[in-house]
């Protein structure tokens, strides 16, 4: 009897603790399932998008190798308009770029560039762009645009590539000491096996620098 009475005890409390919490532990349920739903379905749908988005990027591929820049160009457009979350659409714009410079449309490989820049999703990519972008407006003899270009905030480990190209805007136009200033730091940031250093060391030579060759 004393354990009937014990079990209608705790049966009680139990009802006490579920009508003073229960609805708040029933929607606190809730929404962690619809999170958890939500969750499920946004990582399907990134799948999706990843899918369908590689797909179009091959079918780009086949058009560079074809040196089709139309069909490129096409591609990298359905991709950024359709599939701008996925890396497949700054992949594609940087593809677009070359393909585009390749074909002397000056223009549209600044614009792919600036695209990457302007809506990359990562700074690995934004910073590759950075450097392509300024060697084109270096060609065109707009320094000071791709000077603004380099002066962007990228990782690390495009310090070094970063400061080559800088330096060779600063060479272009005539500034030799901060042209060397800049190789410098290219060496001192690019890693001693990577074969750009002995390049970045030619052009420091060729201006009389004084860094250690490595």
């Amino acid at each position: 009897m004393a354990y009937d009475l014990e079990e209608q005890e705790q049966l009680d409390s139990i009802k006490a603790w579920w009508a003073k919490y229960g609805n708040l532990v029933t929607w606190v349920v809730i929404i962690a399932l619809a999170a958890y739903a939500g969750w499920t379905g946004w990582n399907t749908y990134l799948g999706r998008q990843s899918a369908q988005a590689s797909v179009l990027y091959e079918e780009q591929q086949k058009s560079l190798a074809a040196k089709d820049n139309a069909k490129v160009q096409r591609a990298a457009s359905d991709i950024q308009d359709k599939f701008s979350g996925t890396s497949y659409a700054q992949m594609s714009a940087l593809v677009a770029a070359k393909s585009a410079f390749d074909a002397n449309d000056v223009e549209t490989a600044k614009k792919q560039l600036q695209w990457v820049i302007d809506h990359g999703r990562g700074k690995e990519y934004k910073a590759i762009a950075a450097v392509r972008l300024a060697g084109v407006l270096l060609d065109a003899k707009a320094y000071d645009e791709a000077l603004k270009v380099l002066a962007g905030d990228y990782p690390a480990q495009f310090a070094g590539a970063i400061a080559d190209r800088r330096g060779d805007v600063l060479l272009a136009q005539g500034k030799r000491d901060d042209a060397r200033a800049a190789f410098k730091l290219a060496l001192e940031k690019t890693d001693a096996k990577d074969p750009g250093r002995q390049l970045i060391q030619i052009k420091l030579d060729s201006i009389g620098g004084d860094a250690p060759k490595a």
